[in-house]
């Protein structure tokens, strides 16, 4: 109530734009993405772009997504301390931590076939997870076809340059 006069007074004064003071007073609270909202649009796209990288060889690329995909996870988790009153960063550390190291180390090694047995240990660490977190229907996977891009504005080929 305070802050709504104090908000009426300064437009009253001039202070505050009439346009702002209807926005002021309509305002609503900040939205708040769920766990599954922020996998499916930052964690799930990092890690099929993570494969299409690594497909094409493309490892600069790849070392760049597999950091965008730790990004993403540390983000979820720090919207979403717990889920159902799991822990999720401690549970993305004990999941994820070791076959995304081992991704890593493939890259810097240019190793296709060490990429694909890593990148294959963190997709089973992602559906763990979701078995641990009881949404075990959500099941993610290699793509079967990882030369077939989800993302047809973007190329994954190491040799082109823009």
């Amino acid at each position: 109530m305070k802050r709504a006069i104090a908000i009426v007074l300064l437009a009253g004064a001039g202070l505050i734009p009439a346009s702002l003071l209807a926005v002021a007073q309509n305002a609503t609270p900040a939205y708040k993405p769920g766990l599954a909202d922020l996998m499916t649009m930052t964690v799930q796209p990092r890690h099929i772009k993570l494969a299409l990288a690594g497909h094409t060889k493309n490892w600069v690329y790849a070392k760049y997504e597999l950091a965008e995909l730790g990004d993403a996870l540390a983000r979820a988790a720090a919207v979403w301390p717990k889920y159902k009153g799991l822990p999720i960063g401690g549970m993305v550390d004990a999941i994820a931590k070791g076959p995304m190291a081992q991704v890593s180390a493939a890259i810097d090694g240019k190793d296709a076939n060490g990429f694909a047995a890593a990148y294959g240990q963190l997709t089973e660490g992602c559906n763990a997870c979701h078995q641990a977190a009881n949404v075990g229907h959500v099941v993610i996977k290699v793509p079967a076809r990882p030369g077939v891009s989800s993302f047809p504005d973007q190329d994954f080929n190491p040799n082109l340059k823009p």
